[in-house]
């Protein structure tokens, strides 16, 4: 899959704070640049705590829970694109279907 956009992992874990959640994004991002998900089955093989929550969104909890990661995916572009990253209370101030 081709991830859009790494920055915005590189953004949240460079803050002052979020310097934990470094190793738990950069394997996410990895794991997703290498696979080549044809549906929601497959990103489960990978990450089995994922949950769809409609509108093509998927939430990823990250480092055992602390962050969570929403991403849109294109499964026939391959594509996978950053939406949000940020811990369970930012998480909670957004509508997950439409960010």
């Amino acid at each position: 899959m081709r991830v859009v956009s790494h920055r915005k992992l590189k953004e949240f874990y460079g803050q002052r704070g979020r310097e934990e959640a470094k190793p738990a994004l950069e394997r996410w991002y990895q794991i997703a640049e290498n696979a080549r998900w044809r549906s929601f089955t497959d990103i489960k093989k990978d990450f089995s705590s994922v949950d769809s929550v409609g509108n093509q969104r998927y939430v990823f909890n990250i480092k055992g829970n602390d962050y969570r990661l929403v991403v849109v995916t294109k499964f026939l572009m391959g594509y996978v694109f950053i939406r949000f990253v940020g811990t369970h209370s930012e998480y909670d101030k957004i509508d997950v279907k439409t960010i």
